[in-house]
């Protein structure tokens, strides 16, 4: 699915931007499920997770965001979207297995004018893995440039492993040594995917537009990599995306 050079960026960054991997249409199908889904549950419950530590760095307390986990189980579309050759092929390839298995999905949906930041981060202290295959895919559903709070990125920070994290209000880096500012924007247009290690270290800023930004997030490894710390668990977690699961246990 990606090209050498693709594959050589990535490897090289810990993270690729793929441009157009959806067409704009089908992404403005995937966005109105999304606000139609997000309607439903709000009318049921608070689906606000802004990280305690977002606030802290920006020093607000009106940011919100919207937020879903497992979405597959909402509506039949995403069930599709996380089976799309389109998008497991890619994820095939930056893992390095033909094997791609699902940790978990969110949608988010930052509003316009207050849509809340992440601190920079790495996913990996929420669910750590002993070979650290673990990627993310973030499906864009309208574009998203830097002043709706795009995903921001730390190049080639994959390669430093690990870094101790600060687990006051969700796992964060510290501001002073990890500002925001200091990350590169990867603004993108309905129908992008950007795809991520792990261990790469990443945030958003504020959405401060007229305008939401809308993505899922798919959470996927190699399954034959095991976690090192039994944690989040999700509902479908260990779904086979693409190809077997060549250990053949079911969570």
């Amino acid at each position: 699915m990606l090209t050498q050079e693709q594959l050589a960026f990535y490897h090289e960054n810990g993270y690729i931007l793929v441009k157009g991997l959806l067409s704009r249409e089908e992404a403005a199908a995937y966005r109105q499920e999304c606000h139609e889904l997000a309607d439903r549950l709000a009318a049921q419950r608070n689906i606000d997770a802004t990280w305690g530590s977002a606030r802290d760095a920006i020093m607000a307390t009106d940011t919100k965001i919207l937020h879903c986990h497992d979405v597959q189980f909402y509506a039949a579309s995403f069930g599709r979207l996380i089976l799309d050759e389109r998008i497991t092929g890619v994820a095939a390839d930056v893992i390095g297995s033909q094997n791609v298995q699902l940790h978990h999905t969110k949608m988010f949906i930052k509003p316009p004018e207050k849509g809340s930041p992440f601190p920079l981060h790495q996913d990996h202290p929420f669910f750590p893995h002993a070979n650290h295959s673990m990627i993310a895919a973030i499906v864009h559903f309208d574009d998203a440039p830097l002043e709706k709070g795009c995903v921001r990125v730390v190049p080639g920070s994959h390669k430093l492993g690990p870094v101790p994290h600060n687990p006051e209000g969700s796992w964060h880096l510290s501001f002073d040594e990890y500002p925001l500012e200091a990350s590169q924007p990867c603004p993108a247009e309905a129908g992008d995917v950007l795809f991520f290690s792990y261990l790469t270290i990443h945030g958003s800023g504020v959405n401060v537009s007229s305008e939401a930004r809308t993505t899922v997030l798919i959470q996927m490894r190699d399954p034959a990599d095991p976690p090192t710390v039994d944690t989040h668990k999700s509902r479908g977690q260990g779904m086979i995306l693409r190809g077997i699961d060549p250990l053949n246990q079911i969570p």
